[in-house]
């Protein structure tokens, strides 16, 4: 039987490159500290758009290549980050990519947005039942955008957890285990606010042509929803060669990085969390494990 670390931390992500966004100074801190971090990602990304020119053969609309490739992204970026327990939600493939809310990729059989939620979330006890994390983070109800497959990834990852407690809920997946804390991922409006007029202040010399606004940041919450803030300014170079990793959703540029729509946006190094499970351990925690016991 496998000995894991004192600490355990689950993340729950729609696709690759969605994790060193919002969560890569987490991460880092803690593989970097000894806690076991697990990354489940719920499809392959294969409906993305492509940055690079030299790559725009893999879109879905044309080789329908990119959930392949996105792999080796994924790999690259959890290696920067220290991460070595990173998976797919039941397998490579297993789920595809939905698409933009309202797209037709949304009626695939074969995509996120269709699985059943008990059949889906079975794959994602499995994993809770064997790493036994005292910690997951997940999305809001939203998504944090209103993308199908977060909001997906949200709802498949809030009944693993009720799922996984479950005394006679699928003991074949493993022993029963009760998740002390869970996590949303979130941004406080005033970090927005801030990150966004050190971009404009750069006029010029900023590196993208356009500059995002606060509404093309997902999960922005009034500041007084945060109940967690981690200060991950040691581990901002490994958080940048991360999201590098996933170069054909993402450009980094200094502080800065654009998505497919040119738009620049700051690159945080302080990742802010709101608590919906468990019991806080001060007004405004900066350790996600604060509390807990076991």
């Amino acid at each position: 039987m496998t000995v894991l670390p004192a600490r355990r931390l689950l993340l729950v992500h729609a696709h690759p490159d969605d994790e060193s966004i919002n969560n890569g100074v987490t991460m880092a801190k803690y593989a970097a500290e000894g806690a076991h971090v697990t990354l489940v990602t719920c499809t392959l990304g294969e409906e993305g758009e492509v940055i690079p020119a030299d790559l725009a053969h893999l879109a879905a609309d044309r080789d329908d290549s990119l959930g392949t490739h996105r792999i080796g992204e994924l790999a690259a970026a959890m290696e920067a980050l220290g991460v070595q327990d990173h998976r797919f939600l039941g397998g490579p493939g297993r789920y595809r990519d939905s698409g933009m809310m309202g797209a037709p990729q949304n009626d695939r059989s074969d995509c996120f947005w269709q699985a059943g939620l008990d059949e889906a979330a079975s794959h994602l006890v499995a994993v809770i039942r064997e790493i036994r994390p005292q910690v997951v983070v997940a999305y809001d109800a939203d998504g944090g955008y209103g993308h199908p497959d977060h909001i997906q990834a949200h709802r498949v990852a809030m009944r693993a957890v009720e799922l996984a407690a479950e005394p006679v809920y699928r003991r074949d997946l493993g022993d029963p285990h009760d998740v002390a804390k869970v996590y949303w991922n979130c941004v406080p409006r005033s970090v927005v606010e801030e990150g966004f007029a050190r971009l404009r202040a750069a006029g010029r010399e900023a590196p993208f042509p356009g500059v995002a606004t606060a509404g093309d940041v997902p999960g922005v919450v009034d500041d007084a929803e945060v109940s967690a803030v981690i200060d991950g300014s040691a581990y901002a170079d490994a958080k940048a060669a991360a999201m590098r990793a996933h170069a054909t959703q993402i450009a980094v540029d200094g502080p800065f990085f654009a998505l497919s729509n040119d738009l620049g946006q700051p690159l945080l190094v302080r990742e802010h969390y709101r608590l919906v499970k468990g019991e806080p351990a001060a007004e405004r925690e900066d350790d996600l494990f604060a509390g807990v016991t076991a």
